[in-house]
């Protein structure tokens, strides 16, 4: 860095941060609890998709000991929508864990080994919680340590994330950790974006090599990108007297354990497959589906099967594909 020894990028970066930032409901509280809720509800999601999500979760359980003394179920219908459902299982796990020992670890190695918790995570709760200086590294820090530092090195390997990593703590120094990482997060998300970045608005773009050498468009570099597959499938709903039948998944799914969903019509023999009611599309990592929904009747439903009206629909888990088919087909508004 040429013209910014590390304590002037902070300063500036912190001073810009504290001028003004998205009002985001987990930036106004230090609470461990609600701060590990938060990181784990933004994982693969957008913060504006997140707040009714995390407002909804923290309505109803406030504290870590509400969450420990959930039924898993009622944990998971509070988190439909936001996928990835192994993250509320291993929360809920953790909170168990949490109460279990007597309150709230307070260093960084304690709160990395709770479930579901990693580098990222435990560095954004050990320092904006307890301040302590951990640098978090996600997909905005990356890219904003990438321009600043002119470095095309492949942020999809370890070794590069790593090196990345203390650049970052090199930068925050030991003070206002939680700030500094919030801040750092706050360029990459508000700033320094991926395409079209808003060089002249930055606060540290004297410190930028990238803007400096005209290469802010080429980093960061990232070689190892798996291509989408397309997957074609079908759903079936079967109604009767006003309710609609649903397979619950079994405890030892990879994916989806025990949430309900729409039956293939493998999952239902003898089923008879009537008229399409359209198609929809959903997206698990690279895997790319379009589903078509068609009306069916008969068939030998198993004990994994149960009926269900509209009301009971809201207090139970479903999948994400269910909600979809269920909107499309005017069953669940």
């Amino acid at each position: 860095m040429n013209s910014s020894r590390p304590g002037t990028f902070a300063r500036r970066l912190l001073a810009w941060y504290r001028k003004g930032h998205r009002d985001l409901p987990w930036r106004r509280t230090d609470n461990p609890y609600r701060i590990w809720v938060s990181e784990i509800m933004l994982q693969q999601t957008r913060a504006q998709a997140v707040i009714p999500y995390y407002e909804r979760f923290l309505e109803r359980f406030p504290t870590v000991e509400a969450l420990a003394g959930a039924e898993e179920a009622d944990v998971l219908v509070l988190w439909a929508g936001l996928g990835y459902y192994s993250r509320a299982r291993n929360l809920r796990r953790a909170a168990q864990q949490v109460v279990a020992a007597g309150g709230f670890p307070r260093e960084y190695a304690a709160i990395r080994a709770l479930p579901g918790i990693g580098d990222y995570t435990a560095a954004a709760i050990a320092s904006i919680a307890f301040h302590l200086p951990h640098a978090v590294v996600d997909g905005n820090v990356l890219r904003v340590v990438a321009r600043v530092q002119n470095d095309a090195a492949d942020i999809a390997s370890q070794r590069t994330r790593d090196r990345f990593r203390e650049v970052a703590r090199e930068w925050m120094g030991r003070t206002q950790p939680g700030a500094f990482n919030q801040a750092l997060m706050e360029l990459g998300a508000t700033i320094c974006l991926p395409a079209n970045p808003l060089c002249r608005e930055c606060p540290v773009a004297e410190c930028c090599q990238a803007r400096q050498a005209g290469t802010v468009s080429q980093v960061p570099v990232k070689l190892r990108k798996t291509e989408p597959v397309a997957i074609a499938a079908v759903l079936l709903l079967v109604r009767r007297e006003g309710r609609v039948l649903l397979r619950r998944k079994e405890a030892a799914a990879r994916r989806m354990a025990g949430f309900w969903e729409l039956p293939a019509p493998a999952e239902l023999p003898g089923a008879r497959a009537g008229r399409s009611l359209g198609e929809f599309r959903h997206t698990i990592t690279h895997h790319r589906f379009t589903f078509t929904l068609r009306t069916a009747s008969g068939g030998s439903p198993g004990p994994e099967f149960a009926w269900f009206d509209p009301a009971q629909l809201a207090r139970v888990p479903l999948s994400t594909t269910a909600r979809k088919a269920l909107k499309l087909a005017q069953f669940l508004l």
